[in-house]
């Protein structure tokens, strides 16, 4: 894919990982939506990206939950830039409890957020991807193969995660849309409650994840990483 020019929605892309890879989006010449669930979120991410790069920016505020919000993020995308391109379903959550103690609440935010706020984004954008032959890129987890203690909700928010991409890439093939889940380990976000410092070094950082994405846009036409299960390349130190 010749990136200049191809436009690109990325929800949750106020911060982390989202952030990250809009940031390395718009350095390779693409026009970027980010997408927040408030203004004062965008305002930080705003902060974050260099000036230069803000000529090709839409930021709005938008909930994955909602599909009259995607619908009409995407439909902004569509009446200024023409056409998308590319949808960077990076929106998510996290609650971890034993599911003695695991609310309801926190369960539906999990799969509300991680699950069917991508079904969202996906089925808001998916025919103006197939006139495109875009790109469909979901950020899942290792935790979408791999379960763990206090993870019923994380854990089945994400395989559902890598499920539905995997299904959705057998649908779409035939449209010339790719599509691939990232499947990321350890990385120095704020997600759970973190705040990146020194103590991460060791961790995959967001850019590295933003790198990876353009890579997957870069791959020829004629093949497909549809499932990338991404580490740390060493264990913290001790």
């Amino acid at each position: 894919m010749i990136l200049n020019n191809k436009t690109a929605l990325v929800t949750g892309g106020t911060k982390g990982i989202g952030l990250a890879i809009a940031i390395s989006m718009l350095e390779n010449g693409m026009h970027v939506m980010i997408t927040g669930t408030s203004d004062e979120s965008i305002n930080k991410a705003l902060n974050e990206i260099p000036e230069k790069y803000k000529v090709n920016l839409l930021t709005r505020v938008a909930n994955v939950v909602s599909m009259e919000d995607m619908i009409l993020a995407k439909n902004e995308i569509i009446d200024t830039w023409g056409s998308i391109d590319v949808l960077i379903a990076n929106a998510g959550v996290g609650y971890f409890d034993p599911i003695d103690q695991l609310s309801e609440r926190a369960w539906h935010d999990t799969i509300d957020i991680n699950l069917t706020g991508v079904f969202n984004s996906v089925k808001c954008c998916v025919e103006d991807l197939k006139k495109s032959s875009g790109y469909i890129i979901t950020i899942a987890s290792l935790a979408g193969t791999n379960f763990f203690k206090a993870g019923a909700a994380y854990n089945a928010s994400k395989f559902g995660l890598v499920g539905f991409t995997q299904a959705i890439m057998l649908d779409l093939r035939e449209y010339g849309v790719k599509c691939t889940t990232i499947m990321p380990g350890s990385v120095s976000t704020y997600f759970n409650g973190n705040v990146p410092s020194e103590k991460d070094s060791w961790k995959i950082q967001p850019e590295d994840l933003g790198q990876m994405v353009i890579d997957l846009l870069n791959t020829p036409a004629r093949t497909l990483p549809s499932k990338i299960e991404v580490r740390p390349s060493q264990a913290p130190k001790k």
